[in-house]
């Protein structure tokens, strides 16, 4: 186990190295919104969502009642219901069954993508264990860069003007890239439906809900798919 631990730490490497400069720069814009640091800091421990984030303290900052506040985070992550089943079809064996819930909380859109692309690969004894260190390096620099842009990111802009609107684009472009590893076969037709439902929401709302809808049209179609194929081989 602690050896698939220190595994899933090493490969969380590269998730790391993108959601340091994207919690910095949620961490940067807690603070321009008149939330303290330890504030900035808490709502990355208990929350962790990045996106989510983002929306929720540019609710909190409007005056945002927690009626509307919840709802409205709930359903920006909805698209964790299906994160969720997929890991827990290659987390079935997981010994004890209790870890499963466990790792849950940690379930990030870019683990979820290292995840889909590396836990068939594992034997089933070693995939929680694997999955746990991957968890825990992306949870630690998300924590790690939040504090760093709450403590810091105001002096760094000051004197690097570009570098906000730079951190903008670390996030999307590391998603990517883990996307290309996954690989393309297979999955064409969920990932033209993920990109027909983000540009239309694109054109019709927000970007916070667009890119959510999308990412939850392209899992919805891909599980679909998933089920075709199956009940194919089943014939």
């Amino acid at each position: 186990m602690t050896r698939q631990v220190l595994r899933g730490l090493g490969d969380s490497l590269a998730i790391a190295a993108g959601y340091v400069p994207v919690a910095f720069s949620f961490g940067l814009t807690a603070v321009q919104m008149g939330l303290g640091a330890p504030w900035a800091v808490a709502i990355s421990a208990i929350v962790f969502a990045g996106a989510g984030q983002f929306v929720l303290v540019s609710l909190l900052a409007a005056g945002g009642w927690p009626l509307t506040v919840v709802p409205t985070i709930w359903l920006l992550n909805a698209r964790h219901l299906l994160y969720g089943r997929v890991v827990a079809e290659q987390l079935a064996q997981a010994r004890p069954a209790r870890v499963r819930p466990a790792l849950a909380f940690g379930l990030t859109d870019e683990v979820f993508a290292c995840a889909a692309a590396r836990l068939p690969t594992l034997a089933p004894e070693q995939r929680a264990g694997w999955l746990a260190g991957l968890q825990a390096g992306a949870y630690g620099a998300w924590i790690a860069g939040t504090w760093l842009g709450a403590e810091t990111g105001a002096q760094l802009v000051d004197r690097i003007p570009l570098l906000q609107e730079a951190l903008q684009f670390v996030l999307p472009a590391l998603f990517l890239s883990l996307l290309l590893q996954m690989g393309v076969h297979g999955r064409g037709r969920a990932l033209w439906g993920a990109a027909g439902v983000t540009l239309l929401g694109l054109a019709l709302g927000p970007a916070h809900v667009a890119i959510p809808a999308g990412m939850l049209a392209g899992a919805a179609l891909q599980l679909l798919q998933a089920h075709v194929d199956e009940d194919g081989d089943d014939e």
